[in-house]
C-alpha cells in the first residue's frame, strides 16, 4: 500500500478542512480527487508530501508513517514521488535538458554521464527528446507540462501527485496529458491526479474520491457507467 490514511483530520491553522478521512491508494492505480474550488483536494495532496497540518492515528506514505516523520526524513520522502503542478515552475533561462539536469544534480545525482542517460530516457518517455536544446519559452503549454512530467519522473517514483495538471492547456492537449499520466501506471507508477475536468474521469477511468462538505468519499461508481472507450470524446 502506496497511502493509507485512516480517519485524518486535515486542517489550516484551527479550520477543519477535510475530517475523518480514510484515502488508500495501492501500486500501479489511477486515482482522481475531484471537489468544487476550497474542498479540500490541494490540502489532501500536501497532506501527502508533508506540508499539510492534520490530526490522526494513521497516516502511512510510501513506508514513512506521517505522524511520526521528522522535518529532516522528508527529503527522503519526497525522493520516492514525483510532483506536477499545474504552472509548470520551469527554470525559464535554462534548457529541457538544464531544468531536468538541475534536479538530478539536486537529489544526489553526481555523475554527469548518467545524468545525462537518465535526462534522454524520461524524455523520451514522454516523447520530448527532440526539445530537449530548446527553452521553457520555446514551447507550447503542452510540451512545458510533458517537461514537468519529464521531470517528476526522474527518480522513478513509485507515486507521483498531480495538481490540475491541464488547468492551463486546450481541452484536446489536457487529454494527451492524461493519456501519458495513465500510461505511468502500465510502467509501475501510482498516480494521484486533481481535476475539475470531469470529461477525464469517462475518457480515462480511475478511482474516484470526492471531497465536498468536509468530507471526503469514493464515488467510482458513479463514473463507471458512463464510462468511454479511450481516445472518444
Amino acid at each position: 500500500m502506496l497511502i493509507d490514511f485512516k480517519g485524518l483530520n486535515i486542517k489550516i491553522e484551527e479550520a477543519t478542512i477535510l475530517e475523518n478521512v480514510d484515502f488508500r491508494v495501492d501500486n500501479n492505480e489511477f486515482v482522481y480527487i475531484i471537489g468544487r474550488v476550497g474542498s479540500g483536494k490541494s490540502s489532501l495532496l500536501r497532506t501527502i508530501y508533508g506540508e499539510q497540518e492534520f490530526e490522526g492515528q494513521s497516516a502511512m506514505v510510501l513506508d514513512h508513517d506521517l505522524t511520526r516523520l521528522r522535518t529532516k526524513h522528508l527529503p527522503g520522502l519526497r525522493r520516492q514521488m514525483g510532483i506536477v503542478f499545474q504552472d509548470f515552475s520551469l527554470l525559464p533561462q535554462h534548457t529541457v535538458e538544464e531544468n531536468l539536469d538541475f534536479v538530478l544534480r539536486a537529489t544526489g545525482w553526481k555523475h554527469k554521464k548518467e545524468r545525462a542517460a537518465r535526462v534522454e530516457e524520461v524524455l523520451n518517455q514522454v516523447e520530448l527528446y527532440d526539445k530537449h536544446g530548446r527553452y521553457p519559452h520555446e514551447l507550447s503549454g503542452g510540451e512545458q507540462q510533458r517537461v514537468a512530467i519529464a521531470r517528476a519522473l526522474l527518480n522513478n517514483p513509485r507515486l507521483l501527485l498531480a495538481d490540475e495538471p491541464t488547468g492551463n492547456l486546450d481541452h484536446e492537449t489536457g487529454r494527451n496529458i492524461l493519456r501519458l499520466l495513465r500510461s505511468l501506471t502500465e510502467q509501475g507508477t501510482a498516480v494521484v491526479i486533481v481535476t475539475h475536468n470531469r470529461h477525464y474521469l469517462q475518457e480515462f477511468p480511475g478511482i474516484v474520491y470526492r471531497c465536498a462538505d468536509h468530507k471526503m468519499s469514493e464515488v467510482t461508481a458513479e463514473f463507471a457507467s458512463k464510462a468511454s472507450p479511450e481516445g472518444n470524446p
